[in-house]
């Protein structure tokens, strides 16, 4: 491969002008009160500098010191905006609405509460000898994705470290007998998608949630665009009416607030956001207009010009994932791919890889647009442009995170224009078209011509040897397999 002149990221990262606001809902005009009290509070500290901000620490929240230590551990030097925003009205015992941008730091916006109240009412049980052990069955956080689940059970794993949390993940395309077997030895917090919960509750002996002290509700918006409302509605019918409940969303749509009429009680609402559809401002977002015919060899490009830095490769099709991966691979890039039709010890693992940087190249569908930890990411391509503006907010959002700076690369062909004039106008700007020479660019078209041609043999051999096996890269199962179920609706669509 030809060496290129890499060329620096050409962004310094700027002030966050980022606004918080605390905004409250409820019925009785005592509460109403109340709540005013405490949103303009919350409006007023929104008016602070930025300074004064980054100088609170968790202590400062509220936060016991084992916590404020497990905090420290992990590399948490000082709270997000949404955990200022979210931490002491969730510790005062507020049922809380949540909406904030991709990278907030909202796990632990509701884990650091929910620890903080499982360890306070240890204490006070053990003192009156009620129990030697925290409480079972303590805290249930309904993700939309088996990826997510299992990152929120690492990070209350890993916040509550230090008071010995139990976390049993239960999601769907496993098998239910180890699950059962999990649920049997009352873990303190359970993590799980909708529908395989919702199995569990009607199927496995002995298992409730009755004693259920908190409710969250992580991406709802998500969790309501993959149709969980139905499964959402039974599982709420069977836990107690006294319990806390946390909804975190990235958008507040009417089936969002519908949802929030029907789970939470007399609400705070904390708003980490200006406007319904907004990016980081450390985040450059800039555009190619380029020949459908040449999107290879711009990809290949790019990736030259950004050698050594991270990048994930955002595309539409199962198929086109599976392709660029071994396209990129076939010229010498470490590239992995990630849909939702890989077992998910496959998905998880690719992961992994991304994570430790033994792969610093991720080709991805739009399961990986949202809700997963990937800590560092310092370039994002879309090489299909996204179907609509929250999809490509969502895919953006994995740079520039926990205030560093990113790049997210727009791939706009011929047949994009409306889509990415939709795009624009949701953003309220228009983005910076990023100039290159079709000269060098070109240079590369006869390596870029024979790895395609190896990916199109690769392709067939593995569409022929699925095929072989009664499944195709597209059918996630035989005919004989094909019950739709909730273990289906569990699975992030590729």
């Amino acid at each position: 491969m030809q060496a290129l002149k890499k060329r620096k990221l050409a962004h310094a990262a700027r002030p966050d002008s980022t606004k918080s606001n605390s905004e409250t809902s409820g019925s009785k005009s005592a509460e109403q009160s109340q709540d005013q009290l405490t949103s303009e509070a919350g409006e007023q500290g929104a008016k602070n500098s930025q300074e004064e901000t980054a100088t609170k620490s968790f202590k400062d929240l509220g936060v016991i010191d084992s916590l404020c230590e497990a905090c420290e551990a992990l590399g948490y030097k000082a709270p997000t905006p949404i955990q200022t925003e979210a931490i002491p009205l969730a510790l005062q015992g507020r049922d809380l609405i949540g909406l904030a941008e991709t990278g907030s730091g909202k796990t632990a916006a509701f884990a650091l509460p929910i620890l903080q109240g499982e360890l306070l009412s240890f204490l006070l049980r053990t003192h009156w000898a009620l129990m030697d052990k925290p409480q079972s069955l303590f805290g249930l956080v309904l993700a939309p994705t088996r990826e997510l689940a299992y990152q929120i059970s690492e990070a209350f794993e890993a916040l509550g470290s230090l008071i010995s949390v139990r976390c049993a993940v239960i999601v769907g395309g496993m098998d239910m007998v180890p699950q059962a077997i999990a649920l049997g030895k009352k873990p303190h917090i359970i993590v799980a998608t909708p529908g395989r919960l919702l199995d569990h509750l009607e199927n496995t002996k002995g298992f409730s949630l009755r004693n259920l002290k908190y409710l969250v509700m992580d991406e709802a918006d998500r969790l309501l665009d993959l149709d969980f409302g139905p499964i959402l509605d039974k599982i709420l019918k069977v836990l107690p009416r006294e319990r806390r409940t946390y909804l975190f969303s990235a958008t507040m749509s009417s089936k969002v607030e519908s949802l929030q009429r029907a789970s939470l009680s007399n609400p705070l609402r904390v708003s980490i956001s200006s406007s319904k559809y907004q990016t980081v401002s450390a985040l450059l977002q800039t555009f190619l207009f380029i020949p459908h015919k040449y999107k290879d060899i711009y990809l290949v490009y790019l990736l030259n010009e950004f050698a050594g830095q991270s990048a994930i490769i955002f595309t539409r099709t199962v198929n086109e994932t599976q392709r660029l991966a071994i396209l990129l691979r076939a010229l010498g890039f470490g590239a992995i791919p990630l849909h939702g039709q890989l077992s998910q010890s496959s998905r998880l693992g690719a992961l992994s890889k991304f994570r430790s940087r033994s792969r610093d190249i991720l080709v991805a569908t739009d399961v990986a647009a949202r809700g997963l930890d990937i800590p560092s990411v310092d370039v994002v391509l879309n090489f299909d442009l996204p179907p609509d503006s929250k999809t490509y907010i969502h895919r953006v959002g994995r740079t520039a995170r926990a205030g560093k700076s990113g790049h997210a690369f727009s791939f706009v062909t011929q047949y994009d224009l409306e889509v990415w004039l939709r795009i624009e106008n949701a953003l309220d700007k228009k983005l910076e078209e990023y100039k290159v020479e079709k000269e060098e660019v070109m240079v590369l078209s006869d390596r870029v011509s024979e790895a395609q041609r190896h990916a199109i043999t690769e392709m067939k051999n593995l569409h022929e040897n699925r095929g072989s096996k009664g499944a195709t890269l597209r059918g996630r199962r035989p005919a004989k397999a094909s019950k739709r179920g909730r273990d289906e609706m569990d699975r992030e669509e590729g």
